[in-house]
């Protein structure tokens, strides 16, 4: 059986998602747990994190031709980002969606439609 990306992310959506207190998830026990009891200050200082070590690694590659530190980071900070959605009871589908919807349209002509709105 072949997995599917939006099959790998709504796994791991599920997964996090049961991580919540509410849903049981245990500080104690769980890193996304831990993450969700101290809040969405927390989570999102971890996202700025994430996305400089990402920053990082991909100047490191640049230099040295070996992007596979990158490849982490950017697995890391996806990761976060996927615990944020969820401590704003977004999904990854939405994204997904989204982004479907972007598709074919100028990325100057979205972003001016965007100031608009």
């Amino acid at each position: 059986m072949t997995v599917t990306q939006e099959q790998t992310l709504q796994h791991l959506a599920e997964i996090i998602e049961s991580r919540k207190l509410v849903n049981g998830g245990d500080p104690d026990k769980s890193y996304v747990a831990r993450l969700f009891s101290k809040g969405d200050d927390a989570i999102l200082k971890k996202i700025g994190e994430e996305a400089t070590e990402t920053v990082m690694a991909a100047k490191d590659a640049r230099v040295s031709g070996d992007a596979t530190k990158l490849l982490y980071e950017c697995a890391d900070l996806w990761f976060h980002s996927l615990v944020m959605l969820a401590q704003y009871d977004l999904s990854p589908q939405q994204v997904l969606d989204e982004l479907a919807r972007r598709e074919g349209i100028s990325g100057l002509e979205e972003k001016a439609a965007r100031k608009d709105a």
